[in-house]
């Protein structure tokens, strides 16, 4: 008689074969998720140093710790694009080549995420100081996880950007797509369930607020694609100009919306047209009704 687990193999193969477009057998080595996550941990603490390792930074080790770090990244980050590389290479360019281009763009990616966290400080009348913006405002990871993969998207990197904000994503419930262009001083307040496509353009000094959607129309059932399997199509998301906010639950639509500078978007707006600058976006035809409520035998009633 066949072992119970020799019967679950033989179906597990047969299925291997029936719905093969998700196995990866002999083919390039692929990124290692496990790998890409530790990764972009350890690249959070070259970008906020002494506030994610759990040793302690002074003016007297910095220097040892950083080159510790970096030497280590370095060789990890390398074996990652080799693999990424093997599946998509980028023309003149290797691993190494990618990795010391990717590393040296790390000190004026400081600069701009130090933009984002002053934009949240200062808009948070909740944040008593920086270093908790840092250790506990989600939206501060998502968006300098973001910068660091978008960094590397722009190089024709492939797998590894959006392994990188997809961890983010899982993390802090904020999905950006390395491929948005996005200005200094963003910040994402709460956070939770906000979205933004991949040719999302957004200036600079912009606020969102938690369940925004910069989204793309829903594509045809089949989308033309390039050789490399990128989808055609040109801009599919919206650009936001400077100074703009956008407040909870709001979506805005397609590649032709253009919010102008200092628009205000209210909550739980839908849109898909554009919006000149220094407007107010809401729903106008709105009513709250608020009425007393009553008790009866004790209890509440509505």
């Amino acid at each position: 008689m066949d072992h119970p687990i020799d019967e679950l193999v033989a179906q597990l193969l047969e299925s291997y074969e029936t719905c093969g477009g998700i196995k990866h057998l002999s083919g390039a080595k692929l990124p290692s998720k496990n790998a890409v996550a530790a990764l972009t941990q350890d690249l959070l603490r070259i970008v906020f140093p002494g506030f994610i390792a759990e040793e302690d930074l002074t003016s007297l080790n910095l220097k040892k710790e950083t080159t510790l770090q970096l030497t280590d990244l370095q060789t990890r980050l390398e074996r990652e694009l080799i693999k990424s590389l093997e599946a998509r290479p980028v023309a003149g360019e290797t691993a190494l080549s990618l990795t010391l281009s990717f590393l040296r763009q790390l000190p004026d990616l400081r600069c701009i995420v130090q933009t984002d966290v002053d934009a949240a400080f200062q808009g948070d009348p909740a944040a008593p100081n920086r270093e908790e913006v840092v250790l506990a405002y989600p939206g501060v990871e998502a968006v300098a996880v973001f910068r660091m993969a978008h960094i590397l998207y722009t190089m024709g990197v492939a797998f590894l950007p959006r392994m990188m904000t997809e961890w983010a994503h899982s993390r802090t419930g904020i999905d950006i797509h390395p491929g948005a262009e996005i200005g200094t001083h963003f910040f994402i307040d709460h956070g939770t369930g906000v979205v933004i496509g991949g040719t999302t353009k957004i200036g600079n000094r912009v606020r969102l607020y938690q369940g925004v959607g910069l989204v793309a129309r829903s594509l045809a059932k089949h989308v033309e694609r390039d050789d490399q399997g990128q989808a055609l199509g040109g801009k599919r998301h919206p650009t936001i100009g400077d100074d703009v906010t956008i407040y909870a639950g709001a979506t805005i639509v397609g590649g032709d919306t253009v919010i102008g500078d200092r628009t205000v978007i209210g909550g739980n707006v839908w849109l898909t047209r554009s919006v000149p600058p220094d407007a107010v976006v809401f729903f106008e035809s709105q009513q709250v009704s608020i009425h007393p409520r009553q008790r009866l035998a004790g209890d509440w009633i509505i």
